[in-house]
């Protein structure tokens, strides 16, 4: 391990883990790997709360998000989207996120979805927010959304970017960097053939803890710390040291939240 080294996990749910010993242990293993920035995305209203617990206990580390995920958009948003909105006065937040469009559980509710992903746009452009996107199976709608929507306050992350080349392109044209994780060391994703033609300055690292757990540790609980194994499947694509990821991707995600 290199004397210093600054990780930051653009994207995890760690908060998700309610048990404080386990919690506790999951934030120390961070720190042990050098993950000492991560945001935390927000999905609906209870998680909150949860959210907000964790940035209380470690407020140098994290960093708290609002938005309600693409999958929670249900017949009651315009009732959810006020809750969340309003929570925003009481605390600081560097994002408006996970927002967006996800098709592959339930395509029924695209039109919701596309106004939700709208309406929180809107608050991200006069909070002077940067967005963090959800799309799975929704390129198409994700940037029909984002092409109606550009100006130059649209900007932030394409959270789990799994896309190819010419998406990748546009979402980067469109003011976004992409967020690279576990699947990048998965052998059949071909994600490592696009970023070769992805310069590093428009990517963020990030988990999804505890989803889409990277190599070795696939089929397992996905945990922030894992993120230097994503870290050094990067610096092998890119043929440089992990020291210069972490440097490179760290300061990308200064860049879009601002800390």
């Amino acid at each position: 391990m290199p004397l210093y080294m600054l990780l930051t996990d653009t994207h995890t749910h760690l908060y998700y883990e309610t048990d404080l010993e386990k919690q506790a242990l999951l934030m120390d293993r961070c720190f042990a790997f050098d993950v000492k920035r991560l945001f935390l995305p927000n999905v609906d209203v209870k998680s909150i709360e949860m959210i907000d617990n964790l940035v209380a206990k470690y407020p140098e580390n994290c960093f708290a998000m609002a938005g309600l995920h693409p999958c929670d958009v249900k017949e009651d948003y315009l009732t959810q989207l006020p809750l969340i909105y309003n929570s925003i006065g009481d605390r600081k937040i560097y994002a408006i996120g996970e927002i967006g469009i996800d098709l592959y559980w339930d395509k029924t509710t695209l039109a919701i979805q596309q106004d939700a992903f709208k309406q929180q746009i809107n608050w991200a452009k006069d909070l002077g927010l940067p967005i963090v996107i959800h799309c799975r199976e929704a390129f198409d709608e994700t940037f029909e959304v984002l092409d109606e929507m550009k100006d130059e306050k649209l900007r932030g992350i394409f959270h789990c970017f799994t896309g190819n080349l010419a998406q990748g392109k546009r979402a980067i044209d469109l003011g976004f960097y992409l967020g690279i994780g576990g699947v990048v060391t998965y052998k059949k994703a071909g994600l490592d053939l696009v970023l070769e033609d992805i310069p590093l300055k428009d990517i963020v690292l990030e988990t999804d803890s505890p989803y889409l757990t990277p190599v070795p540790f696939r089929g397992k609980p996905n945990e922030s710390s894992y993120l230097i194994h994503i870290a050094q499947k990067v610096a092998d694509i890119y043929k440089v040291s992990l020291e210069e990821v972490a440097e490179i991707t760290t300061e990308n995600s200064r860049r879009i939240f601002g800390v």
